[in-house]
């Protein structure tokens, strides 16, 4: 991004009634924030209980689940288009400022999801749709669809430049509901799991798409991998039909493994507090952790407690703040799951409040910013002790399952019918 494009934004996007200061803005280009970790800088809302949450516009984002990627004066998601008379999944760009669209781009062809639709109780109807997320790298912007299509972008004028069918090229495994999972991006190598047996694991060249190295034989799950360093050493972390595995991302290396159940579908990423790996999913399997050692050159992981058919992250990924999980902790308890706070080194329950659903949640500097199923940003003091709620505000209709993103000191937010970008002040 250019020096006046940030200006431009600095000027008219972070400065209202004197709030904000003329600095250039935090951006949000990676699945679950500029970490990985669903967690950035504070906002500089001084006062959450006075603040005020002003819609700056609204557009129209029909099914699905992708959430937000905002970068370059940009906001990324993919949602359910048309091409050529097709229906399928379609990466759009649309401008911060005002929420029109640049430009789109069809992805895949894909008319049902398997399992998905408005099956179920009226309170899951959330219908099909995108449920990977784009990410902005540099001047570009990845997608991965539903059917393992990998594609390059240039951001700013959505031109092609690469695209990779790992489907066919790589002997891909579809599962149930197709692929959730988005790219991660590490140095110049896009991470990501679909492959076939001796290729389930990719590392690709973020530049060409060519596969830079390939391995293992883990089924894929709808969990996006993470980035992590453990006891100094970088590493990626992918939780897959068999486990936790963890890689030297410009190698894929295997570093470590942790065995873990998997029933029907694993949709929320690991999260890591120094050397303890969390991980959880629905379906009966529920909640664990592992703590990590290095001995030498050698790392081993040991399971260091266990909560079976409870704890669940269905697919809302929790994030850490100073040894304790904050996020949704619920399966298939829509409108009602509790947002709750546990102890990554124990497992024990802090605190739940109810009223949340399979929404998601981000940390702001110590405040927590949740977005219920229902459409509801609603503040929270990271607080292990208790719940202390700042402020709450209804601002989307339909169902709410992506994560709230927050860039240029805007909260963006999306549902299965509309996004929404708002100011608070």
């Amino acid at each position: 991004m250019n020096r006046s494009t940030l200006a431009l934004i600095s000027g008219s996007l972070l400065t209202t009634a004197g709030l904000y200061a003329q600095t250039a803005p935090a951006e949000w280009g990676k699945f679950r924030g500029p970490n990985n970790d669903g967690t950035t800088a504070a906002t500089k809302v001084a006062n959450w209980k006075n603040a005020q949450i002003k819609t700056l516009w609204k557009t129209d984002t029909p099914s699905g689940f992708s959430s937000f990627a905002v970068a370059g004066a940009k906001a990324f998601t993919i949602v359910t288009g048309e091409s050529e008379g097709n229906v399928g999944e379609t990466l759009v760009a649309l401008d911060v400022r005002t929420g029109k669209e640049l430009w789109s781009k069809p992805l895949t062809v894909i008319n049902k999801y398997d399992g998905g639709g408005d099956a179920g109780t009226p309170e899951n109807k959330g219908g099909d749709g995108p449920r990977s997320t784009p990410v902005v790298n540099g001047d570009k912007v990845y997608a991965i669809d539903a059917n393992l299509g990998v594609f390059c972008f240039d951001a700013a004028t959505g031109k092609p430049i690469w695209n990779r069918d790992v489907m066919k090229e790589n002997a891909g495994v579809q599962i149930k509901w197709q692929n959730a999972a988005s790219p991660v991006i590490d140095g110049n190598i896009l991470l990501m799991c679909g492959g076939g047996e001796g290729q389930a694991l990719l590392g690709l060249n973020k530049e060409t798409g060519d596969v830079v190295w390939k391995g293992e034989n883990d089924k894929m799950t709808h969990a996006t991998p993470i980035l992590a360093d453990i006891h100094g050493v970088h590493q990626a972390i992918f939780f897959t039909q068999v486990g936790l595995v963890a890689v030297t991302p410009e190698n894929g290396k295997v570093l470590w493994r942790a065995d873990y159940p998997f029933k029907v579908s694993t949709a929320a990423s690991p999260v890591v507090w120094e050397d303890i790996v969390y991980c959880s999913a629905g379906y009966g399997v529920g909640a664990g952790a592992f703590k990590v050692s290095k001995k030498g050159n050698d790392f081993s992981a040991e399971q260091i407690w266990r909560r079976e058919n409870e704890c669940f992250n269905h697919w809302s990924t929790p994030f850490v703040k100073d040894g304790y999980l904050y996020g949704m902790f619920s399966f298939k308890e829509y409108g009602a799951g509790p947002l709750a706070c546990v102890d990554i080194r124990t497992g024990k329950d802090m605190w739940k409040e109810p009223g949340f659903g399979p929404g998601q949640a981000i940390l702001a500097g110590d405040k927590i910013i949740a977005l219920s199923d229902k459409g509801e940003i609603v503040v929270v003091e990271a607080n292990p002790e208790k719940y202390i709620e700042l402020k709450r505000d209804d601002v989307l209709d339909g169902k709410v399952w992506s994560y709230p993103v927050l860039a240029y000191d805007r909260i963006f937010a999306r549902s299965t019918k509309e996004g929404v970008c708002l100011e608070i002040h």
